[in-house]
């Protein structure tokens, strides 16, 4: 397996309050009112992904847990759905981390499409376990959108990650 250009960089440690931040917004993406339009991805669900992959030691299972009661809040759904689908979404993506980290950001979409599916497919029974109809197959489309999105995102959230913290012309790195 050929390494990839991106993977020569050396990454600086990420922060814990630009874990917090990107969660935050996430949530705040996710609970913007859209009505039902199809495609839409799970924000907070895509950046847990990313962050349980990228850093399993900080971003784990509790904040998935955390982050699924707020929604579950928020979108005012069946408690727990939410909860349910992102602490498996988290233990699995920890699971996986290092074998998803192997491959270029095409293939990691790949694999992260069934982690996104599978969280989803978990909501929609919690739902329809608590009388909610059937949504349709079109509320499985924003898993494909998620996954065609983590290229982009994953290049946004390691960005601050990239920048030096002081340039030496004299250092080879």
């Amino acid at each position: 397996m050929q390494p990839t250009p991106a993977s020569k960089r050396i990454l600086l440690p990420v922060r814990g309050w630009f874990i917090l931040l990107t969660l935050v917004l996430a949530m705040f993406a996710n609970m913007i009112p859209f009505g039902r339009l199809p495609g839409l991805p799970d924000w907070l669900a895509l950046v847990l992904a990313f962050w349980c992959i990228r850093e399993p030691f900080k971003v784990g299972m509790a904040a998935a847990f955390l982050a699924g009661i707020v929604m579950d809040v928020g979108s005012a759904s069946v408690m727990g759905q939410h909860s349910l689908a992102y602490v498996l979404l988290a233990f699995a993506a920890g699971g996986l981390s290092r074998r998803i980290l192997g491959f270029p950001l095409l293939q990691q979409a790949m694999q992260i499409l069934p982690l996104l599916l599978g969280a989803q497919l978990v909501m929609l029974v919690a739902r329809m376990l608590g009388g909610a109809d059937f949504p349709g197959l079109l509320y499985f489309l924003g898993s494909f959108s998620a996954a065609l999105l983590w290229p982009p995102l994953t290049y946004l959230l390691l960005l601050p990650q990239y920048q030096p913290v002081e340039k030496d012309e004299n250092r080879p790195i």
